[in-house]
């Protein structure tokens, strides 16, 4: 397993895979056959930044057996999905806060989600795994009261998508078995999610196998698997930590809007 992680440091970019406390650091590009440089950086001098930088962020909606029981949801055929922009993106350490025009409710979603290593249309599903680069940590931050506050038309992209709303991170773990990954989701150090990834409804493969015949995935996409029990609302100062083991720890806190 390799744990790939971007920075800056001395106001340049570089990435690289974490050995303990130290990057052995690589050029070239993260999804075509990097080659090491030699350099190896201590942790503590870098400044993390995104690991990647997604085309798309595809997020999934009802994708576990225990959340389709509990809100007596059917069992979906295929992903249901939205799409987040670029400008929702936040990584590790970073403050989010709704903006001043809406005062509803904002709500965590720890998942995992599926880094994208190569193009692929149309993928076969017994090739949609060559596809996966890896995976990371993800919290699908949501304005859950927009979602139905039209009722002539659902608000997805909307809810999902403020400034922020987008947090993956900190690093793109390869070689994972997804089916005996779990993920946990700290609310101020108290665990509030805690489910198998196992208990998908459509798998990783099944995901990029049938997103593929829709639209093109490209290498640094990231999809959020959905997630689980355990989703509440956030009030201002609410520190989240998304926890999957082999990955690591996603944080994020959430501010009080200011009021323009």
């Amino acid at each position: 397993m390799s744990r790939w992680i971007a920075f800056t440091r001395q106001g340049e970019r570089g990435f690289g895979v974490i050995k303990g406390d130290s990057i052995l650091v690589y050029r070239g590009d993260l999804f075509e056959a990097p080659t090491p440089t030699g350099d190896v950086v201590s942790l503590s001098s870098v400044t993390p930044m995104l690991p990647c930088q997604p085309g798309k962020f595809i997020g999934l909606w009802n994708n576990y057996h225990a959340q389709a029981s509990r809100q007596a949801l059917s069992i979906p055929e295929e992903p249901l999905y939205f799409l987040k922009p670029s400008s929702s993106f936040s990584l590790d350490g970073g403050s989010v806060c709704a903006p001043a025009s809406y005062d509803g409710r904002v709500v965590y979603e720890g998942e995992l989600g599926i880094v994208i290593g190569q193009h692929c249309k149309n993928t076969p599903l017994d090739k949609a795994r060559e596809a996966i680069f890896g995976y990371t940590c993800v919290n699908d931050i949501t304005a859950i009261d927009l979602i139905a506050k039209d009722p002539s038309f659902a608000q997805w992209t909307r809810a999902k998508g403020f400034d922020g709303f987008g947090a993956f991170g900190p690093v793109i773990a390869t070689d994972l078995d997804w089916e005996t990954l779990s993920v946990k989701t700290l609310i101020n150090g108290r665990e509030r999610q805690n489910y198998a990834c196992s208990d998908m409804i459509l798998s990783p493969d099944q995901i990029v196998h049938a997103l593929s015949q829709e639209m093109t995935l490209c290498p640094g996409d990231v999809i959020a698997c959905g997630t689980s029990l355990g989703v509440l609302p956030m009030r201002p100062g609410t520190v989240v930590e998304v926890v999957i083991e082999g990955i690591g720890t996603l944080k994020s806190t959430f501010i009080k809007s200011e009021k323009t």
